[in-house]
């Protein structure tokens, strides 16, 4: 007897359908990445004493794309993790499905976490983990 049909919304069977189709090593990047994503929960307050300078954690030679997001958000502690949502995901997106190298995503995070870090510089407006 087959179990009952799910009637999920339509995100989530594209991600089910997504996850379906992706290899062993993708569907664990996947998956780290969605508890990395889960895990993130911010709430906005002005920023007083200023913008605080970033915590850099020096860049290991080798390096997973999912451990660069997990080692510049902690780097980068005092940025919204919600606004770098978008960005990130296509990076991490354009190396796992469309095969871009682990070092140049890693490259453009880089300069997107710093770029997102000046524009906070900017505003004066800080985020932190709660």
């Amino acid at each position: 007897m087959l179990p009952p049909k799910l009637n999920l919304p339509g995100e989530q069977r594209r991600l089910l359908k997504l996850y379906k189709a992706l290899g062993e090593q993708e569907k664990r990047s996947l998956l780290a990445f969605a508890a990395f994503l889960s895990q993130q929960e911010t709430v906005e307050t002005p920023a007083k004493a200023g913008i605080p300078e970033p915590q850099l954690i020096p860049r290991p030679d080798e390096e997973s794309v999912v451990s660069a997001i997990k080692r510049l958000s902690v780097s980068y502690s005092m940025l919204d993790r919600s606004t770098l949502l978008t960005e990130t995901s296509s990076l991490m997106t354009a190396h796992i499905m469309h095969g871009r190298s682990a070092m140049d995503v890693i490259d453009e995070l880089e300069t997107l976490f710093i770029s997102y870090y000046e524009e906070l510089k900017k505003t004066n407006r800080v985020k932190r983990s709660i």
